[in-house]
């Protein structure tokens, strides 16, 4: 029997993830490098695999919604709808409109993900809210208590950061993210690892506590993005991980869109 799959799309800087829908339930996700070269068939041949691992036939694929914050790619995702699932997208903030307000100064200006996340949080939520998006910058969004985006802020990521520092330090070494079991390192590594992680906790706790302030609300605090999980647990600030927020949100738009 025929499926009646939705495929998400949430192209960022530096991973895109695709996820299939049957109605609200995720029953199969993949995350890929995002590379500017990639073409239209290089990308049919590792859905293909992929779909093929988790037992999805193209044919089942009956819609298709992107969310897009890296224009270079999306001659080549237009290409992957068409050629391979004959499938013409939907993509937010081209030919589909926010369900949302978008109380900024230039509307035109917000990456299509910072809004999706904002609707999956109203979605979820249904509450004034503070979004952390771990990627490749940190953001911090706001959603009010009628679901409409409000602004936020946008720092370097965690790993933009970390290659900086070893950049343009040329005797400091590389080394991973993770958590330090304390706060002074005691070589070179260890105090690289504690400025990044207690770092950004710092961060992390400082913004959302002025925006709390700006807000006169009590907002939920939600985390979403690979790092997330890392990071929430230094911290009582973040009440919520979500890493499928954007995808949640991709699927809410489809669900609600006007005809």
């Amino acid at each position: 029997m025929s499926k009646n799959y939705l495929l998400a799309v949430d192209a960022g800087n530096t991973n895109t993830n695709f996820a299939v829908f049957d109605g609200a339930k995720i029953v199969a996700k993949w995350r890929t490098a995002t590379i500017h070269h990639r073409t239209g068939d290089e990308y049919a041949v590792i859905l293909s695999q992929l779909m093929h691992n988790e037992g999805i036939e193209r044919k089942d694929i009956k819609n298709i919604i992107i969310a897009s914050v890296v224009p270079q790619i999306m001659i080549a995702i237009n290409k992957l709808c068409s050629n391979f699932f004959r499938v013409k997208p939907l993509i937010v903030g081209e030919n589909l409109k926010y369900s949302i307000k978008v109380k900024i100064d230039n509307p035109k200006e917000i990456g299509a993900d910072r809004v999706v996340n904002a609707i999956a949080a109203k979605k979820l939520y249904n509450k004034a809210a503070i979004i952390i998006d771990f990627g490749t910058a940190t953001t911090f969004d706001v959603v009010d208590d009628k679901g409409a985006y409000c602004g936020g802020v946008i720092s370097p990521g965690i790993n933009l950061s970390l290659s900086a520092l070893q950049e343009a330090a040329a005797m400091l070494p590389r080394v991973w993210i993770k958590k330090p079991a304390k706060v002074i390192g005691t070589n070179t590594k260890s105090a690289m690892q504690s400025g990044i992680y207690w770092g950004y906790i710092g961060l992390i706790e400082g913004i959302v506590t002025r925006m709390k302030t700006e807000m006169k609300t009590k907002p939920i605090i939600i985390a979403t993005g690979g790092l997330a999980p890392m990071f929430s647990e230094s911290t009582k600030v973040i009440e919520k991980v979500e890493p499928d927020l954007t995808l949640i949100g991709l699927q809410e738009i489809f669900k609600t869109r006007k005809a």
